[in-house]
């Protein structure tokens, strides 16, 4: 169904629905705020459900040979992982992504390498193999020692969705003039951070909630053109959400696990 307001023939039309939705956002003038974001299934209503409304503007039309499954696994992580490459700009370059084996990671993985980005993916051991699957051009393990492993000043974008205790350690292997982007802080958010090693070694810091609105835009082209692959781990009926977030917090896959309402 659509709205009084939203042309009929979009009824049966196959969409893809942005999760950082700027719609919602709109100021006095009708434009959008800048830097503002309403998050899908957070500040308004719409995840873990069989039916769900959006604004008309925020359901892009898609025409893939995806399954639904596979199109579920693509708003939220990769819009996050896409919204990062596109405010650092990355292209041609040494990258490290760190939890690589994420929902996010392994969509920076693979938007990276799109990009031509040489990719150093930083994982568990079990996982590294399915991190190279994905793309990646080498793995480093999480716990090792990035300066030995690497070397200082290895690479020219540090991606990173983990931050932690060994935060430090990934702005000693950023070159000089490099680019620090996160979206993300699973080991823990609080760091110590010596400021002079920002203005030092002249470094750029990027932080990413807000999404232009090329980056969805971008994933549906890239989609639709076969640049990029779905990243399925599980899938779980909409009836077994808690087992789907007891596995998601156990973090023993790779990629992403998907809700399937009922028909």
């Amino acid at each position: 169904a659509v709205g009084s307001d939203v042309d009929p023939s979009r009824i049966g039309e196959r969409v893809i629905v942005r999760t950082m939705m700027r719609s919602y956002s709109a100021d006095n003038e009708g434009g959008s705020r800048s830097f503002e974001t309403t998050v899908f299934g957070s500040e308004i209503d719409g995840a873990f459900a069989q039916y769900a409304k959006v604004h008309a503007n925020e359901a892009y039309a898609i025409d893939c040979t995806w399954t639904d499954v596979e199109l579920a696994s693509i708003p939220c992580a990769y819009s996050t992982a896409e919204g990062m490459m596109h405010r650092a700009s990355i292209g041609a370059e040494r990258v490290l992504i760190t939890g690589a084996s994420g929902g996010v990671g392994s969509a920076a993985v693979q938007l990276a390498k799109r990009r031509g980005a040489y990719v150093i993916a930083l994982t568990s051991e079990a996982k590294a193999q399915a991190v190279l699957d994905i793309g990646a051009d080498e793995t480093v393990d999480r716990n090792a020692d990035l300066s030995s492993a690497l070397g200082p000043e290895a690479v020219d974008v540090v991606v990173d969705l983990v931050v932690g205790k060994s935060w430090p350690s990934l702005l000693d292997v950023l070159k000089r003039g490099g680019r620090y982007v996160t979206a993300g802080a699973i080991a823990g958010p609080i760091v110590e951070f010596d400021v002079r090693t920002l203005y030092l070694k002249d470094l750029t810091f990027f932080g990413c909630t807000f999404q232009d609105d090329a980056v969805f835009a971008n994933l549906v082209r890239y989609i639709e053109s076969g640049e990029i692959k779905p990243l399925v781990a599980k899938t779980f009926p909409l009836r077994d959400i808690a087992q789907a977030q007891e596995e998601f917090l156990a973090k023993k896959f790779v990629g992403k696990l998907v809700l399937v309402p009922p028909a």
